[in-house]
């Protein structure tokens, strides 16, 4: 992930680094040799919002950078790292990075195949794009790798990084089709204009992509400067109109023919009539018109003030720093304090730089038309129909053709997927052929089970073992000590008093009274009332439960002796009348195992259990025999 806190929105961004720590100058010359191969394949490329470019950078290391905005236009995002693609098969030396506002977009195109340990939150300085290859530096080598470390790993174990075929396969097949897919993407659209847009597309075709988006973004002060026309129509409705053709995109064809506008009342517009191909061109250059006005105004009031967002950013950073002193906005020492900021700004480079940067297209456009021209350039000249638009209105068809590869790989993947399950099941089942649940360590299970529910918890879960060579448990001994004791006097007094009357039986788990350090129940001077209250209190609650169905819910200490004589019937009478403690092991074991039978071989809470643990029951063979 890049390292800014919020990134702009629907942007690609890239990074470029040599292997060797290049000076300035060998840096420029790389940038150049890469701008010059790319050259072929951008030249005649229209870009939504901005060109491919890169510029130079030192931190954290030196190396060439850049950012795309491609808005709607998802292509220009895919052609970028087609491109990125092409530059690291041509400069075999060069590690390349890219992702964009949603993180490492690539990983999420190969999601079906990527490792396991791989995630958002341990991918950051893993991916890397060298000799035409899919890079990822793999956990076990770098656990936490810097960018640096990275950048050495692929320098000095590039066989190591190299991604899965599959993986491979993922990435690249979704830039196959470039740069084929570019030149498809590109839409020739014949219009009538004013001469002054015909003219400036002539010379710069590039600058049809800000007057679509100033079209296509235009607000109520924009739409101003439309409704005057001062700069593309100077002579109102007399300006002549000409025939040509405009290259764009098919996101920005998109943009201007799916949105109803009004054409200006100073705007030559023709009747709507027969001819309805010459209206129709009329109106989308119409459109296109009314872009370039907006555009044109816009740029020029931006570029005079020089704000924009690099004032918005640089009026954040005072109000951060306290620069306001929690002031409200609109007070007379705010103004004046905000006056004083604007000056500032107007005398920074910050200020040079973004009025150069806005006002760019302005003076490009007063060069064009500063030239001579008029309606009689256009005259004559053989302008070819307009592309077919029939995937303007058959796109579902394409959507649905991309929804189907998605659910056949997510089918492929799930496939995949309980093939390696059943494989492991068999393979588990082979190595433990012969065993069921007769001759399974049904004890191991109880012990496992307890060393899991004494295991160490924190706010994120349990502590589970990743196999059954379970840590030792950490206890305190001298307690353990001292409660023990505790315990064996406990027991002596009742083996005492069941002397004394043997009709009385022995107490059970229910009764013990457990206090904090079990000096109670060492203290041989306890008041005899206290004793005599808590043998009836015992008594009492021994003689209410025996009325309840409680006791049939588990299995109790002397119950399995007693089920193994049969054709006694006055002694299981007799076990049920003496409310024998609980049997804790065998219960816990009894009931994981109806669990588990329960669900006949699916998956469910007991074997989810008993996996985190380390433990896999065999299927019950003689069920149902």
């Amino acid at each position: 992930m890049a390292t800014q806190s919020r990134l702009p929105d629907d942007t690609v961004f890239y990074s470029i680094y040599p292997d060797s720590s290049l000076s300035t100058s060998s840096l420029q010359s790389h940038h150049l040799q890469i701008l010059h191969h790319l050259s072929p394949f951008v030249s005649d490329y229209i870009w939504q919002h901005q060109s491919f470019s890169l510029s130079l950078s030192d931190a954290p290391v030196p190396h060439l950078r850049g950012r795309l905005r491609f808005g709607d236009n998802l292509e220009d995002e895919w052609f970028t790292v087609f491109l990125l693609f092409e530059i690291s098969r041509a400069f075999p030396n060069l590690s390349i990075r890219v992702w964009d506002s949603d993180g490492e977009f690539l990983l999420i195109e190969a999601a079906f195949h990527l490792p396991r340990w791989l995630n958002p939150e341990n991918s950051e300085n893993r991916l890397f794009i060298r000799r035409g290859d899919v890079h990822l530096i793999p956990k076990k080598s770098l656990p936490n790798p810097s960018l640096v470390d990275s950048l050495n790993f692929l320098i000095n174990h590039e066989k190591e990084s190299r991604a899965a075929e599959a993986v491979q396969n993922a990435i690249k097949s979704k830039i196959s089709e470039y740069p084929e897919r570019a030149k498809r993407n590109m839409h020739t659209v014949r219009v009538r204009v004013p001469v002054s847009v015909a003219e400036v597309l002539k010379h710069e075709p590039c600058l049809i992509s800000l007057a679509v988006e100033a079209f296509y973004d235009r607000d109520i002060d924009s739409m101003k400067y439309a409704a005057k026309m001062e700069r593309f129509l100077s002579k109102g409705k007399q300006e002549e109109l000409v025939l040509v053709n405009v290259k764009m995109s098919r996101a920005m064809y998109a943009q201007l023919m799916q949105q109803t506008f009004q054409a200006p009342k100073c705007y030559p517009m023709p009747v709507r009539g027969g001819d309805v191909t010459g209206y129709l061109e009329s109106e989308l250059g119409m459109k296109i018109a009314c872009g370039f006005e907006m555009v044109y105004w816009m740029r020029k009031k931006e570029g005079d003030e020089g704000k924009g967002s690099t004032w918005s950013k640089y009026k954040e950073r005072l109000e951060k720093s306290g620069y306001f002193e929690g002031l409200i906005p609109g007070s007379k020492e705010y103004k004046r304090l905000m006056e004083n900021a604007e000056e500032y700004y107007r005398k920074s480079n910050l200020f040079v730089r973004t009025s150069e940067m806005m006002s760019a297209p302005v003076r490009r456009i007063d060069e064009i038309l500063a030239l001579l021209h008029s309606a009689e350039d256009f005259k004559g000249q053989n302008v070819p129909p307009s592309d077919d638009d029939s995937w303007l209105y058959n796109g579902e068809d394409e959507l649905n053709s991309a929804l189907q590869e998605r659910q056949k790989e997510l089918e492929l993947y799930n496939s995949e997927l309980r093939d390696k399950q059943k494989s492991k099941e068999s393979q588990d089942t082979g190595s433990s052929s012969g065993k069921n649940l007769d001759d399974f360590d049904l004890g191991g299970l109880a012990k496992t089970m307890q060393a899991f529910v004494h295991k160490v918890s924190s706010y994120k879960g349990a502590e589970v073992p990743e196999n059954r060579n379970l840590e030792e448990i950490d206890i305190d001994v001298d307690r353990f000590i001292k409660d023990m004791e505790s315990v064996m006097r406990h027991q002596g007094s009742e083996e005492t008093a069941n002397n004394a009357d043997s009709d009385k039986g022995s107490s059970s788990d229910m009764d013990f009274d457990e206090s904090e350090d079990g000096s109670d129940m060492a203290d041989e001077d306890n008041d005899d009332g206290e004793d005599g209250f808590m043998h009836s209190y015992s008594d009492a609650l021994d003689n209410e439960l025996k009325r309840t169905t409680l006791k049939k819910s588990f299995i109790h200490a002397n119950e399995e002796s007693s089920k193994k004589i049969e054709g006694t019937s006055n002694g299981a009478e007799d076990m049920d009348e003496e409310f024998s403690p609980v049997n804790v092991d065998v219960n816990l074991v009894k009931n994981l195992l109806d669990s588990f039978s329960s669900q006949q071989g699916l998956p469910g809470p007991a074997s989810n259990l008993l996996g985190l643990m380390g433990v896999k029951l065999p299927h019950d063979d003689n069920k149902g025999k």
